[in-house]
């Protein structure tokens, strides 16, 4: 019986009313199923030295749903795709992995092309594999690159990607990281409003806010955009005693993210679906901890 149940039973037994667990299940006035009820993890995060099929066998013994890969990598798509069919394991999306050194802000038209071409094959890749998005990080600002230029050159960028995503079905979806960009829910819902195409969306990463917001507060004013969601705690307190970066070193559910609050959020925006845990990896044992925290997460 999950949290909803036994609050719905506790009710009914002060009123004097007993009903079975299997009446009870039946009669339960609030859907069964959490907003995120899909669980993923990158590629990456899988330490273990296992050929491609061993390590899908290995994910999906562990309880997950599905692997987010990058693109490009080295891997095989015919043995990813082997690998898929035998396990079942799904493939959400793929992660652009050259938007950070060649990022679509860059002053440099040749440096912005290639990012741009990444993306589209990664569009066509993601087809092949079943997946769904690719995610892209939009732009990086720093000193010499102004923030309003960074604005231009990625909406003026990812206009160029949109007819392929149309071409595919595959979407893109922006995530907020730490690149200095897009730093409000407010901003970022502009940002993906100004399109006018509903085959750009936000991949939610909820450890990422909690640095400097709550991530409660992004998925209320982003609401549908919201098409992924990445699973990353943060602690503010280690961050205040140890630096930013440490504020990461936490285990899912230890930090300051306010999962009840994430769950609830996301419920009222109507988002269902993928949960990806972007985390430190590791080996069996380690990924095991990772899927357990992530269903005690989802039953917050």
């Amino acid at each position: 019986m999950n949290r909803r149940s036994f609050m719905y039973s506790t009710v009914l037994t002060s009123a004097g009313i007993g009903l079975s667990p299997d009446i009870l299940a039946g009669c339960n006035p609030t859907p069964e199923l959490s907003p995120l009820n899909k669980k993923s993890l990158k590629w990456g995060m899988i330490k273990e030295e296992l050929s491609v099929l061993e390590k899908f066998k290995l994910v999906k013994s562990l309880g997950f749903d599905g692997v987010e890969l990058d693109s490009p990598d080295d891997l095989n798509d015919d043995e990813v795709l082997e690998a898929k069919a035998k396990t079942g394991l799904e493939i959400p999306g793929l992660v652009n992995s050259v938007h950070w050194k060649k990022p679509l802000s860059d002053p440099d038209p040749a440096i912005r092309e290639a990012c741009v071409q990444a993306t589209i094959d990664g569009l066509h890749r993601c087809k092949k594999l079943g997946g769904t998005t690719v995610l892209l990080v939009p732009a990086v600002v720093k000193a010499e690159i102004f923030y309003e230029d960074a604005y231009n050159r990625s909406v003026e960028e990812i206009k160029k990607i949109l007819p392929t995503c149309h071409e595919t079905g595959i979407k893109i979806a922006i995530e907020n990281v730490w690149n200095n960009f897009l730093i409000s829910p407010v901003e970022a819902k502009k940002y993906i409003d100004d399109f006018g195409d509903d085959h750009i969306g936000w991949y939610m990463d909820i450890g990422n806010i909690v640095r400097y917001g709550w991530p409660a507060h992004w998925i209320k004013t982003l609401g549908p955009r919201i098409i992924k969601v990445d699973i990353k705690d943060y602690s503010r307190k280690k961050q205040n005693e140890e630096g930013i970066w440490e504020g990461f070193k936490v285990l899912l559910g230890d930090g300051d993210a306010d999962w009840p609050a994430v769950n609830k959020a996301l419920a009222e925006v109507g988002y269902s679906g993928w949960g990806s845990a972007e985390v430190s990896g590791g080996d069996r044992s380690r990924l095991q901890e990772i899927s357990e925290r992530m269903d005690n997460l989802y039953a917050l």
